[in-house]
């Protein structure tokens, strides 16, 4: 009974590694369900420099770097502060 189950072990521990590299080898699959708070990449452009400077450690998490942006509002650029007001933030 033992040898039984240390030879299946054995068997799925050389599977292992092709079941790995299929896995590694898919493409992911797309979120079906976008960022809303994530903006255009033109938005996103703008936003970036003050993002990197004032909300580095809130990054990647889009609504926290929000709320980051608009605790640091009289500080983000004039850009920026135009993309949070033109979502109404």
């Amino acid at each position: 009974m033992v040898r039984a189950g240390v030879a299946v072990f054995a068997v799925l521990l050389c599977l292992a590694p092709d079941v790995t590299a299929q896995a590694q080898s898919q493409k992911p699959v797309p979120n079906p369900f976008p960022d809303p708070f994530q903006g255009t990449p033109e938005e996103q452009a703008a936003c970036r420099p003050d993002s990197n400077k004032y909300c580095r450690n809130d990054e990647p998490d889009s609504l926290r770097v929000l709320a980051c942006l608009q605790r640091n509002r009289t500080k983000i650029s004039a850009p920026c502060l135009r993309v949070l007001q033109s979502h109404g933030q």
